[in-house]
């Protein structure tokens, strides 16, 4: 089946979404071999990926995933793609924290390194907060902190089949795109930064087929992942099935423009340090607001509040008051304890 798939692929076919479904259970399931897997990406990214075979994709990515039981939270997730090659600090990470400390469960989902200089599992490590290894200890963090780190590798075994073609090609692929999509503990709530405009908005198509209740996908007007503290950023709002396109400055929630070489970073350890600093409130302002911008932005998917500007003051309060720090410090105190 591959084979004549990788075929008609040649000749310019599109995948209907059960194709790419059963294409991805051949992949999850060994069945493809390396190169035919490098060839099929190579293709899609060439001619670029549709939003039925984005959706096929990631069905099969999910069935083949390992759950966490927590549909009884309202969770929120903030990963985002990587890939944008400028170098930031964990912003994503750092809300996750921020969130986690304002009584919101968050269930992180994230790797190491691979497009970026440092990846949501390499700054937890270096800051001394556990990341669990079963989906029962994650689920009990969860319960206990409000946050869990889902290490992508565990949950999703099957793209061990995947990897060496991935690396190999070297660029990126429909599978960059796919992990926001496919989080662990079924997170209808999510923040997902994008690095490229069209492909936020074939995800959010795709994800409102998927199922969620809120998802804004955004992206920097320089090609961020993130909401940008620099200049404009675009999101596409997911509610449902109903989605809407709009730009959003950091002065319309009452921020003030930042400096890009004032988040960005060379190693984990120099995200850490830098993390540290905006949990404690004693960051620069363009990376104290970048985090405030974009927990806001969380916490307006989560839907605890009315607008993205309504959550940037519930932010630096929680920061300024130390709410924000004495939650690491306590999630500091569950890796002393594990």
């Amino acid at each position: 089946m591959f084979k004549s798939i990788l075929k008609k692929c040649l000749d310019g076919h599109l995948m209907t979404e059960k194709e790419a479904q059963d294409v991805m259970d051949e992949i999850m399931n060994g069945y493809a071999t390396p190169s035919q897997i490098a060839s099929l990406l190579t293709l899609m990214r060439f001619r670029g990926e549709t939003v039925d075979e984005m959706t096929g994709f990631a069905r099969s990515m999910r069935s083949h995933s390992l759950k966490i039981l927590a549909d009884d939270l309202s969770i929120v997730d903030t990963c985002g793609t990587g890939g944008d090659d400028l170098s930031t600090f964990n912003v994503s990470t750092t809300c996750a924290i921020v969130l986690a400390a304002m009584g919101v469960p968050v269930a992180k989902h994230g790797n190491r390194a691979v497009s970026s200089k440092s990846g949501s599992a390499d700054v937890l490590e270096e800051l001394r907060i556990p990341t669990q290894h079963t989906k029962e200890e994650a689920r009990q963090s969860l319960l206990d902190t409000n946050l869990c780190f889902l290490f992508a590798p565990l949950y999703h075994e099957s793209m061990k089949h995947a990897v060496i073609p991935r690396k190999e090609i070297g660029f990126r692929t429909i599978f960059n795109l796919l992990g926001p999509l496919t989080n662990p503990a079924n997170a209808k709530h999510q923040l997902i930064g994008v690095y490229d405009k069209e492909f936020a908005i074939n995800m959010a198509e795709t994800i409102a087929r998927l199922g969620t209740t809120r998802a804004l996908f955004v992206t920097g007007g320089e090609g961020l992942d993130e909401l940008s503290i620099t200049t404009e950023s675009q999101i596409v709002e997911v509610n449902g099935t109903k989605q809407s396109i709009y730009t959003l400055s950091p002065e319309e929630v009452g921020l003030k423009r930042g400096l890009l070489e004032e988040i960005q970073v060379n190693t984990p350890a120099e995200s850490a340090q830098l993390i540290k600093a905006v949990l404690k409130g004693e960051a620069n302002d363009s990376a104290t607001g970048i985090v405030v911008l974009n927990s806001a932005a969380a916490l307006y998917a989560a839907k605890r509040i009315a607008s993205i500007s309504e959550g940037v003051e519930l932010v630096k309060e929680a920061i300024q008051t130390g709410v924000v720090n004495r939650h690491y410090q306590t999630l500091q105190e569950e890796q002393q304890h594990a």
